[in-house]
């Protein structure tokens, strides 16, 4: 019987790809709502005290979780053939491909994906049943480890159960292994600073602060009044102490000048005490129209006369 043409073989693996990548998908969310359903009812399980029952069903929801991951794999290879179909024309399966060729063979007998078996019927077609054996044994390791391991049957190991139950139990908010409840005793009382029992640095600032007796604080009173009553000298000159820090250089002031309304504040060379030295005032000014002491003293004067 002659075998079929290269593009006939692969038109057909086409159309069986697309339909195995539907099923595929569609079988992962069958999956993920079925095993969402049995999280629950392990939760349920778990709350009522049921470890040891929750502890042999959980084994199937890591079976299925195994074996949706397993769905997802065998999902890229379809896509990948079907991506790069044009190789397959070759009477040899290409290199970039044969990881793929080789991991659909390998599993597709092992799932319930119908299409994924047509899928390998036609690449045993395409490739020959040598190809095919060589596959299905992984005598030259092409297979996909993953593939591999996930279609291995084996139990899960302990550790993996209980992480299972442990994430299972928190997603769910079940208190699973019981933790006892830590009684911290009742809260502290937190007092302002004005209150009458003061804590912390308020107490700290009371305890050093001096006690004063009668007489000290009558002492204290009279002192602050006479301050309040002393004034300042009228004038400040070279024999004044007083002493004025100029103003720190700015962007916009590179040369800052100390000023006191008009009068311009300068220190002596000699002393660094602080001169008063008037400011020149602008022609026009209200300054102008007002006499000097002296020129009021001659006009009063002839007044007189």
């Amino acid at each position: 019987m002659p075998r079929p043409s290269s593009p006939a073989i692969v038109a057909k693996i086409k159309v069986q790809l697309k339909l195995a990548i539907a099923r595929l998908r569609m079988v992962q969310k069958r999956d993920e709502a079925l095993a969402k359903n049995q999280r629950r009812i392990m939760a349920q399980l778990l709350e009522v005290g049921k470890v040891d029952s929750a502890t042999i069903r959980v084994e199937n929801i890591i079976r299925s979780d195994i074996i949706t991951e397993l769905h997802e794999i065998l999902e890229l290879y379809c896509e990948l053939l079907l991506a790069r179909a044009g190789l397959l024309e070759g009477p040899t399966c290409d290199a970039g491909l044969e990881e793929a060729v080789k991991s659909i063979i390998y599993a597709a007998p092992k799932t319930e994906i119908k299409e994924l078996h047509q899928v390998r019927v036609l690449l045993a077609e395409k490739f020959g049943k040598e190809f095919v054996l060589q596959a299905m044994e992984n005598t030259d390791g092409k297979v996909s480890e993953k593939v591999v391991k996930k279609l291995s049957v084996s139990p899960p190991k302990p550790e993996l159960v209980t992480g299972y139950l442990e994430e299972i139990a928190r997603a769910y908010g079940v208190n699973w292994p019981r933790k006892p409840d830590q009684d911290l005793g009742d809260p502290p009382d937190f007092l302002g600073d004005d209150d009458e029992n003061p804590s912390g640095g308020q107490a700290q600032k009371n305890l050093e602060a001096p006690i004063l007796s009668e007489d000290a604080v009558d002492t204290e009173v009279d002192a602050r009044a006479e301050l309040s009553k002393a004034t300042p000298p009228r004038t400040f000159g070279p024999s004044s102490p007083l002493h004025v820090n100029p103003p720190s250089p700015s962007t916009d002031n590179i040369h800052p000048k100390v000023t006191l309304n008009s009068v311009e504040l300068k220190p002596t060379k000699k002393t660094g005490n602080i001169t008063v030295t008037k400011k020149a005032e602008p022609k026009g000014s209200i300054a102008d129209g007002i006499p000097d002491v002296d020129e009021l003293a001659k006009r009063f004067a002839a007044l007189k006369r």
